[in-house]
């Protein structure tokens, strides 16, 4: 999928084989023990410049029940170059069924410089910019973003992120209304709070979100799996994978950025 190929999987048996002896054979694995189920993989990246992809592996029963998931970041993969790297599920849950597949089941790619940086690492910039996975109720959909300062200057903000909006070939998506504020939405989220001026100082950080309803009714449905994330006009861009599912309503509203209480 996407580059990505799982070349080998490792499943222990279910139960040991006996041999004789006069030790006594545990078939169940102790508490906490690693389930020894790992599935080695490469990352190939045929496009012309360098991206990081993160994956996600589904660790499953031979009837596709997902007994477990890991993510795998696989940073600044140079155009042409194959990376590898194994993931492991690590314990199972006591009584879990038995694992019998390893699935590659999502693959999100980035240009290399404008992934997210990887968590404890601050960027050149001194700004750190991160988005949440997210939350839905009722047909709404938020995802907050965040920006901190982890750098040695003040960072001054007023306003509101700017975004661009990518399709699965990071080509521009047309057709949405990026919104400032609520956008009639929804209220009573923080998105009706207006923009204010503020400085981050080191240490300090600022919060800000996407929102949107999925509502499809007439006319095509939109998908956007990745948004170009500016912190104002002229900062260096961050591209996160939050993937907008805006149904046919065509609007996304965008929050102004707030200090975040400490």
């Amino acid at each position: 999928m996407d580059g990505v190929r799982i070349t080998s999987v490792t499943i222990p048996a279910a139960t040991p084989s006996p041999i004789p002896s006069d030790h006594v054979v545990h078939a169940d694995p102790l508490p906490g023990a690693d389930s020894g189920i790992s599935a080695a993989y490469e990352v190939t990246n045929s496009g012309t410049r360098a991206l990081t992809y993160t994956v996600l592996f589904e660790f499953t029963t031979d009837s596709g029940a997902v007994m477990g998931n890991h993510f795998e970041t696989v940073r600044s993969v140079a155009p042409g170059a194959t990376r590898r790297g194994t993931v492991r599920l690590g314990p199972p849950a006591p009584g879990s069924p038995r694992v019998g597949r390893v699935e590659v089941a999502r693959v999100t790619r980035v240009p290399a410089a404008e992934a997210p940086p990887a968590p404890g690492v601050c960027p050149p910039s001194g700004i750190r910019l991160t988005a949440d996975d997210g939350d839905a109720a009722m047909g709404l959909r938020v995802v907050g973003l965040r920006l901190e300062n982890c750098g040695k200057r003040d960072y001054p903000l007023d306003g509101y992120p700017r975004l661009d909006l990518l399709d699965d070939d990071l080509a521009p998506v047309h057709g949405v209304r990026i919104l400032d504020g609520n956008g009639g939405i929804s209220t009573g989220t923080g998105f009706d709070d207006p923009a204010r001026p503020l400085v981050l100082k080191p240490g300090e950080s600022a919060v800000s979100g996407l929102m949107w309803r999925n509502t499809t009714e007439f006319g095509t449905a939109v998908d956007v799996p990745y948004v170009r994330v500016r912190a104002k006009e002229g900062a260096a861009p961050v591209t996160v994978t939050p993937h907008l599912d805006l149904g046919t309503t065509g609007r996304l509203a965008v929050r102004a950025w707030t200090r975040e209480a400490s």
